[in-house]
């Protein structure tokens, strides 16, 4: 039980944590992945490599920190942490070995003259506070994705039983269950969980849902990332026939209910989840402004899908901007504020929701800002670990 007292230490904390916290969060996994390799799958390596895995866990350190006595401050932090827990299958045993090596790392890094026994009680408590907290989302989300027709708990066999390249980048797995059952409707802009083996190890990763809910088939389109293991893994040695342990569906960046007009902006790789957004859209007759940024043609997947749309649904406005020149595209160079507003229905009483490189993303929402949409009604996804979008 978190007392008053342990409240205030762990407030009075922040100051230092805002100065050390990347130094303390990197030397935390470093212990945790070396110490306890059974928690290594759930951390993607080359986000450790790049710091962004500690720079994000140090932000929700420090966020937890400052609304400690006050939880509800921490907004959407705790739905969005959940959801990556549950995509992953991080379960209660996993606690108390982040608890261990968290603490570990706040007395090494910090020093015992800092990190008293009394500190380290406090964040402690705190700690267990936090890991009750999630562990009874999860296991709600766990028990709902369990009882739900179609759904299941843990992993799942599936079939790969269509594979298609959509971009020279990008390529679409179609997956069906081994066990020939239902497929749980997911929500437009949730992902699902991969378990895989490359080597004799066991790797992790989430990837968007492409395709709308039909009861029988999930689809995942793929970038090949440079040097990506996973990734690099499912276009070069994953085929038809071939089966993959696969988590239930999950995420909390889904198109919710409005009959404002939707306006879906993507960079890259991050039109994936928009296409399950516009399908749910359009079917309910919603004005839908389609905003696509790309490298060129040759790396944008699914124009020819988003083109034919247009064709039978007149309330579909889509633009495309290229960073190359092409014939093909309604503006050349990066997106701006002059285009978004060029591009955004007259009204801007709209729903948007972005997604891309973390860059693009900034630009969008401090556009969206400036060109009066209210925030409330911009939403956001990190394919990665969250960060703020400074």
């Amino acid at each position: 039980m978190l007392t008053d007292a342990q409240r205030s230490i762990v407030k009075a904390t922040v100051p230092l944590l805002e100065i050390g916290g990347e130094a303390l969060t990197t030397h935390f996994y470093r212990l945790m992945l070396s110490e306890y390799p059974q928690v290594r799958p759930l951390f993607n390596q080359a986000h450790q490599a790049s710091g962004e895995q500690p720079r994000a866990l140090a932000n929700g350190v420090l966020m937890y920190a400052r609304h400690i006595d006050r939880l509800e401050g921490l907004g959407g932090l705790p739905a969005q942490i959940v959801a990556k827990h549950v995509s992953l299958q991080v379960l209660p045993e996993h606690y108390p070995i982040v608890g261990t090596c968290l603490l570990r790392a706040i007395r090494e890094v910090l020093g015992a003259d800092v990190a008293t026994d009394e500190v380290i009680a406090a964040w402690a408590a705190a700690y267990q506070q936090l890991a009750d907290i999630l562990i009874a989302a999860e296991e709600q989300v766990y028990q709902a994705s369990e009882t739900a027709p179609g759904g299941w708990r843990g992993a799942r066999a599936f079939r790969v039983v269509r594979k298609e390249p959509e971009s020279s980048e990008i390529t679409s797995f179609y997956l069906r269950p081994v066990d020939g059952g239902p497929v749980v409707a997911h929500q437009p802009g949730q992902y699902l969980g991969l378990r895989l083996r490359i080597d004799g190890q066991e790797h992790r990763r989430n990837y968007s849902i492409s395709n709308a809910p039909d009861g029988q088939e999930l689809r995942i389109s793929v970038k090949h990332q440079a040097g990506g293991l996973v990734s690099g893994h499912l276009h070069q040695h994953v085929g038809v026939g071939d089966t993959l342990d696969v988590f239930p569906p999950a995420g909390h960046f889904t198109l919710q209910d409005s009959d404002r007009p939707l306006v879906l902006i993507s960079g890259g790789v991050g039109i994936t989840p928009t296409l399950a957004m516009l399908g749910q859209a359009l079917q309910s007759g919603r004005t839908v402004h389609f905003i696509h940024c790309a490298r060129n043609r040759a790396v944008h997947a699914f124009r020819d899908t988003i083109d034919a749309l247009a064709e039978r649904h007149p309330q579909l406005k889509r633009f495309y901007c290229y960073d190359q020149p092409d014939e093909g595209a309604h503006a050349v160079g990066l997106l701006d504020e002059q285009r978004l507003a060029q591009w955004l229905p007259a009204t801007r009483d709209v729903d948007a929701y972005f997604l891309g490189p973390k860059p693009f993303m900034a630009l969008v929402q401090r556009s969206l800002r400036a060109l009066g949409v209210p925030e409330a009604q911009t939403h956001h996804e990190f394919f990665g670990p969250a960060a703020a979008l400074n």
